[in-house]
């Protein structure tokens, strides 16, 4: 009866389960909030200067520089717009979904600065004396025009002001009008232009005792419009000044987010076949136990108001390939303790104690390098990081504990006793427990000897470090815009566009191309790189060139030298700290020499991939420092596995006195857990290569370098890592012998 109950459990909490996220799911996707690369806008990098040398930027004006810009976009009713006030003195703006950006730029910077002065360019009246939301667009009822009417705080003032101007024979009779003016700007420079910078300049032929005033500018319906919002909105406190701008179009953006989704649908579904077809009735456990992660993800992610990105689709899909490891780490356990002839119940109990140090260890390792790309990371960068993080914790909780509850409910039931080959196993792979064989099974039908050959595998390490060298001295990394300032343009021209006429479309717009490159199957999106920083004007020209002459929009990226510096200097730091603070955990839990050798071998992974985008000029971009950072986490993530498997046998022997035996053990060590390292980089990098091959452009070249990477880190966890820490450990071992006291805190090895 109580087996019953058990199963009777599962299959209550599992249709529980699947009735819960099949009548939520949609409700959850849809309250996800999407990222301006997923459905089009802008984002905006200000950098906040003060009007004059006596204003201070300060918490305060920055605050209200944001409320400013909020009273604005609310005008373009964007639903969800985005600010974020960064060091020193910085505002961030995010508009997603923003069908005119010129528009929405135009009026993010534009001051607001109302002042009516006199052709000595005197000023008579300002923006303070206007009454609070009292711009409204109307029309002159003799011309029947579009105007725009100001209500004033005090109607007398305009009749002296009127009056004064007529009684003054040097004013010509007329009030200048102007937004926005600046020191040095005249009347009377002005007038001679086209397109002067004041809004008109209406002449006076009588004293005006009103308390509304009339300013006619020649103005559409929508021009006079949007001078009222910009009029109500007030002027800004301070001045902006653009360090970075990056735009996506709406085309863009969608067909981004079908490209991704359907990219992670195949490798979410890989990964399940992939789990079914290698640990059978483990992989339907991890199935639903995977199907509760992304679901969870999703929830708490909306549930945070998180923004999802391009590579946060992908740090999605990438949480599901490493999720699946706690899996693949207990039920490679498991087949391994059943392989010694132990019973179903003895080998689960086994598998869930060995490995949940080696699943929590890899997990925090993780989570260090994400915590830190959150920290130093920009928008895009922390939106991925965010889930990166998100997805940490809840892959250990759904795979480790509700991964276990689901599989003990079946294993204490003992339907499953004898059933071996329900999770992979064959009868003849069983040993006798009384008399075991050697501890390290074989793989693939044979033992390999890792140790054996480890000169070979520094030597090959070593000619690709120094291949990687010179290339990075010679030829140097492809660098983006992100990083070296200037202007990226992305063109989407539906057939590939020659150089040459590309070369001609800019020269039209007087500008020199620095680089141009290609992307999509069959290269029909042109990349251009401008050494010009293009201003706001400038940005709404280029795209209006492009709209007319291949029906697209562009998506325009600038970035300033400092900005630039700014990226690559936490870039670097980013990766630094990570370091530092892998070392210190690795240390605690382990000892220092495995520290050190799993800090080289990261560094080694993260070298490996600055050397393949230098051989191979592929652009290197912000996003690519996420994608080191990943493979920070993973591979020491897939060498702490190992290090893991070091010290238990460590404290198998007890007391280590010779290379020979320790060699023995670490290749032992590598035997065991090199079924687990295959798998995991095989789902990680099947769902990566989905991405890389099926996801969106934008996301290219992240997936270039994640694949790079994952293959970078199981080299090393296999054949760097572990051989390093043999040669460096057992230099001295037989003057020094490892000693494994068995109650000692940490587990760590004496001398």
């Amino acid at each position: 009866m109580i087996k019953k109950r058990r199963l009777i459990a599962f299959f209550i909490m599992v249709i529980t389960l699947a009735v819960v996220i099949g009548t939520t799911i949609f409700d959850v996707t849809d309250d996800l909030k999407l990222g301006l690369d997923l459905q089009g806008g802008v984002e905006i990098l200000y950098e906040v200067e003060p009007l004059d040398d006596e204003q201070e930027i300060n918490e305060s004006i920055l605050e209200a520089t944001v409320e400013s810009l909020r009273q604005r976009v609310d005008v373009l009713g964007v639903s969800e717009p985005n600010f974020t006030i960064e060091e020193p003195n910085r505002v961030r703006v995010q508009l997603a979904g923003i069908e005119n950006e010129d528009e929405a730029r135009e009026l993010l910077q534009t001051s607001a600065r109302l002042s009516f002065r006199d052709v000595e360019d005197v000023e008579r009246l300002s923006g303070a004396d206007l009454q609070e939301g009292g711009a409204q667009q109307d029309f002159d009822p003799t011309t029947n025009q579009p105007i725009v009417t100001l209500a004033l705080k005090d109607g007398a003032l305009f009749g002296d002001i009127t009056r004064s101007i007529l009684e003054d024979d040097d004013l010509a009779n007329q009030l200048v009008i102007w937004l926005d003016y600046q020191e040095g700007d005249t009347y009377y420079e002005e007038a001679q232009k086209q397109d002067p910078k004041f809004i008109s300049a209406p002449a006076i032929s009588q004293v005006i005792n009103s308390s509304t005033v009339q300013i006619d500018g020649n103005f559409s319906i929508d021009e006079a419009q949007r001078m009222a919002d910009i009029l109500n909105a007030g002027s800004l406190p301070v001045d902006l000044t653009e360090e970075y701008s990056t735009s996506v179009s709406a085309q863009f953006g969608v067909e981004a987010l079908d490209q991704t989704v359907f990219a992670g649908i195949l490798g979410v579904l890989f990964i399940f076949l992939f789990m079914l077809g290698y640990y059978r009735f483990g992989g339907i456990i991890s199935i639903i136990t995977l199907s509760l992660y992304i679901y969870l993800v999703m929830l708490v992610f909306g549930w945070m108001n998180g923004v999802l990105t391009l590579p946060g689709i992908a740090a999605l899909i990438l949480g599901v390939g490493m999720a699946v490891d706690a899996n693949i780490i207990t039920f490679e356990r498991m087949k391994e303790e059943l392989k010694q002839g132990k019973t179903m119940i003895a080998a689960f109990e086994s598998a869930n104690k060995n490995s949940l140090s080696t699943i929590l260890d890899a997990n925090i390792t993780t989570l260090i390098a994400a915590t830190v790309l959150f920290i130093y990371g920009t928008s895009s960068v922390k939106g991925f990081a965010t889930l990166l993080i998100v997805s940490i914790v809840l892959s250990f909780v759904t795979t480790v504990f509700i991964s276990r509850l689901f599989l003990g409910l079946w294993i204490k039931s003992r339907v499953l006793n004898k059933r071996q080959s329900w999770f992979g196993v064959k009868k003849d792979d069983i040993q006798d427990i009384n008399n075991p064989d050697a501890i390290a099974p074989k793989v693939f039908g044979r033992r390999f000897n890792f140790v054996t050959h480890r000169k070979k595998f520094f030597i090959g390490s070593g000619v690709m470090i120094v291949v990687g060298i010179l290339s990075l001295l010679i030829m140097g990394l492809n660098l983006s815009v992100d990083f070296t300032s200037g202007t990226r343009i992305e063109i989407n021209t539906t057939t590939q566009v020659s150089e040459n006429e590309m070369n001609d479309h800019f020269e039209t717009l007087t500008y020199d191309i620095e680089n141009l490159s290609y992307a999509g199957n069959d290269n029909e999106i042109s990349i251009i790189r401008l050494d010009d920083q293009l201003n706001q004007q400038e940005v709404a020209e280029v795209r209006e060139y492009f709209s007319g002459v291949y029906d697209t929009e562009a998506n325009i990226s600038t970035v300033s030298p400092v900005v630039g510096q700014q990226l690559a200097r936490n870039a670097l730091l980013a990766v630094v700290i990570a370091s530092i603070f892998i070392v210190i955990y690795v240390t605690i839990r382990f000892e220092f020499y495995f520290a050190l050798t799993a800090i080289i071998a990261l560094m080694h992974d993260a070298f490996l991939i600055l050397a393949f985008f230098s051989v191979t000029q592929v652009e290197f971009n912000v996003t690519i420092i996420a994608a080191i950072l990943t493979i920070v986490g993973y591979s020491i993530n897939d060498t702490i596995v190992t290090f893991d498997r070091i010290r238990e046998n460590l404290k198998i022997r007890k007391r280590v006195r010779s290379f020979d035996v320790l060699a023995d053990i670490v290749n032992d060590s590598l035997m065991q857990t090199l079924a687990r390292s295959i798998n995991t980089v095989l789902t990680v990098i099947v769902a990566a290569g989905f991405l890389l091959f099926f996801g969106a452009t934008a996301i290219t070249n992240f997936s270039f370098a994640l694949v790079i990477g994952l293959l970078a880190g199981t080299y090393s966890s296999l054949f760097i890592a572990a051989q390093l820490w043999l040669v460096i450990r057992g230099r001295n071992i037989k003057e020094k012998p490892i000693v494994y006291v068995e109650k000692q805190r940490n587990d760590q090895p004496q001398v």
